[in-house]
């Protein structure tokens, strides 16, 4: 068999293929991020097609299913409890979560919120279930006027700190958030805090930056990440990842401003030489469109990362792998701000690729990074989750 030296896995953030059999226990009886949105906008997505994304069991009702896909393909379902970000990466490179992380609906117990007062010299506004984009808007003026930063969570375990940079400047608000993440531990152990920075236009308007960051709890125990590491490979991380697994396991992390701007960045590490993982996370898909409930938006930054696939697989090497694959739901149509409990796709190519095989329907996100390791280390090392499908995948070597 061919050797893998490299693997590359984009995670298009959010992209469900359709609800769990357990997705009434989350609330998400029904929910299909990639169908509902191929209902309202039908997709020209020629390239993800090709690879067989229509032809995973589920995805669309298979709309878009295609003859002869040149890709391996397949949907995995999660065995972790939880439908979030860390949840489902941690899944897929070989951590499963027995229990989800905690949630605050009524807001964060307020001696919580006064040891914050304390370690970080300031009050704050919120300190309740919101969306970001609408509590931004609501309390926005106050926070400009008083200095306060905004503190709110959602379904997700978060602790979120929004400020406009003008008045808490970006270095600031991420001290502010170490001092969260050192304080949520124990029984307020939420899974991430996240700065989320805006700036108000001339035009009044409150806006979002790229320079969000995220502040993640520690992977328990080691992941595909560790153990690549620790044998010596590079772990190039692009966007938000060295921020899911704390750093751990990342030799190298390039920040991201957009989808597109982390589609080139991979193609930039794709050109480098070097054995190891690529992992990229694409987060617009769930943080400017799913999170919002714009469909429509949805749909166009899915046919934009389409137009680019072509880019990475041209820069591929012969001896490299892609994954693409999604971590969670956000179903646009479905009720509320939130991820939503679905299947998961994963697309695989590359020369050394079998055409056209279908893998099915695996238990774990966690056969993606089984897979991934097993191909760069020859077999020798494994995760605690998953099954790998290297032989299923991969065509034998007849040299």
């Amino acid at each position: 068999m061919k050797r893998i030296n490299r693997a590359c896995i984009v995670v298009l953030d959010s992209l469900g293929v359709g609800a769990l059999p357990d997705a009434a226990d989350y609330e998400d009886a029904g929910a299909d991020t990639l169908g509902h949105i191929q209902d309202l906008f039908p997709l020209s997505i020629p390239n993800l097609q090709r690879l067989g994304l229509g032809n995973v069991e589920g995805a669309a009702g298979g709309r878009l299913r295609t003859d002869s896909p040149v890709g391996a393909y397949g949907r995995f379902g999660e065995s972790s409890a939880g439908k979030d970000t860390i949840t489902g990466h941690w899944e897929i490179a070989g951590i499963e979560t027995d229990v989800p992380f905690l949630t605050f609906s009524e807001g964060f117990p307020q001696e919580l919120m006064d040891a914050f007062v304390r370690e970080s010299g300031y009050d704050y506004l919120g300190n309740e279930f919101a969306s970001g984009t609408e509590i931004i808007q609501r309390l926005g003026e106050e926070h400009e006027r008083t200095g306060k930063p905004i503190i709110y969570t959602s379904a997700d375990s978060v602790f979120q700190i929004a400020a406009n940079t003008a008045v808490i400047p970006l270095e600031e608000l991420y001290r502010l958030c170490q001092i969260a993440r050192k304080l949520c531990v124990g029984p307020y152990a939420v899974g991430r805090v996240i700065a989320r920075p805006y700036i108000l236009t001339e035009q009044g308007e409150r806006i979002r930056t790229s320079d969000r960051r995220d502040y993640a709890l520690k992977p328990p125990k080691k992941t595909l990440l560790d153990i690549l590491k620790e044998d010596g490979q590079t772990v190039y991380s692009i966007g938000k990842i060295s921020d899911i697994f704390n750093g751990s396991g990342v030799t190298v992390s390039v920040h991201t401003d957009n989808n597109d701007d982390g589609v080139t960045k991979t193609i930039e590490a794709l050109k480098k030489d070097f054995g190891g993982l690529i992992f990229t996370n694409l987060v617009d898909f769930d943080s400017k469109f799913g999170h919002r409930r714009d469909p429509e938006g949805y749909a166009k930054a899915i046919e934009d990362f389409d137009r680019r696939l072509p880019e990475i697989l041209e820069a591929m090497k012969e001896d490299d792998l892609l994954i693409l694959c999604s971590d969670h739901g956000n179903d646009p149509v479905h009720h509320g701000f939130n991820h939503t409990r679905e299947y998961i796709f994963g697309l695989f190519a590359g020369s050394q690729v079998k055409p056209g095989k279908d893998l099915g329907t695996g238990s774990s996100f966690g056969d993606i990074g089984q897979t991934v390791l097993d191909c760069l280390t020859d077999g020798k090392k494994e995760t605690s989750v998953g099954k790998s499908r290297r032989r299923e995948i991969l065509q034998e070597d007849e040299s």
